[in-house]
């Protein structure tokens, strides 16, 4: 069964070319995900194909109407009536691991990409399921956001990586932790080596030094991270 993806953007083109790239690339050829784009332009009433509008009240920038987008948002719900749809908003919940991980469960999963200086209220308020956000910033368009949502979540999905304990251990997985320090060849590179218990072959030695830089990285870069990891440990 495949995960089916819907892109609700005035900008198809700009989504397409990532997701058949890479991993993502060799998930879709292989039927694991699905990707269908949705473009509110196509739902427009007039010759123009007019979606934006000034904003009520004033202001700089333009609103994206309503009626072309709550359009484009029912077909997509006719298209695949499970899972959320959800809106890319600076607005929204944070995304996280855990978001990616219960998107996963879903089957399906559909993103509204907003453009100019928003959409109209009223289709957060009455036309989505949730509201997401990737973090405290700004961007010209959710189409990247929503590309973040599709990579996060394909990499949960039972065959998309190759080593099915890829994602075993990386940042945010089992725990708050950040990921451990990677090396590879050559052993020795511009005078700076390769840790020797990596060397060692000692597999519980490597596992130790792992999770205790995971921990110190963690104190050092993340520290409300780490705080939530010892909580969490805490508690068991």
């Amino acid at each position: 069964m495949s995960f089916r993806f819907q892109v609700i953007t005035l900008f198809p083109e700009l989504v397409r070319p990532y997701v058949e790239g890479s991993i993502l690339g060799r998930a879709l050829k292989a039927g694991l995900i699905e990707l269908h784009t949705i473009n509110p332009r196509d739902f427009a009433t007039d010759r123009h194909r007019t979606v934006d509008d000034a904003p009520y009240g004033g202001g700089a920038g333009m609103v994206m109407m309503p009626g072309p987008l709550a359009e484009a948002i029912a077909a997509a719900r006719d298209a695949c009536a499970t899972g959320p749809v959800v809106l890319l908003s600076p607005a929204g919940n944070p995304f996280s691991q855990d978001v990616a991980k219960r998107y996963a469960g879903l089957g399906a999963l559909t993103l509204v990409c907003g453009r100019y200086e928003g959409i109209d209220q009223r289709i957060a308020d009455h036309c989505v399921d949730e509201e997401l956000s990737l973090g405290d910033y700004v961007l010209t368009g959710g189409e990247l956001g929503a590309l973040a949502v599709i990579d996060a979540t394909s990499r949960l999905l039972d065959g998309v990586l190759g080593n099915a304990d890829g994602w075993a251990q990386e940042s945010f997985t089992d725990s708050a932790l950040l990921e451990h320090p990677q090396y590879t060849r050559p052993r020795s590179w511009r005078g700076h080596s390769v840790p020797e218990v990596l060397l060692s072959g000692d597999h519980g030695k490597v596992d130790a030094w792992r999770q205790r830089k995971r921990q110190e990285l963690t104190q050092a870069r993340r520290p409300d991270l780490f705080e939530k990891h010892v909580r969490d440990e805490g508690g068991r």
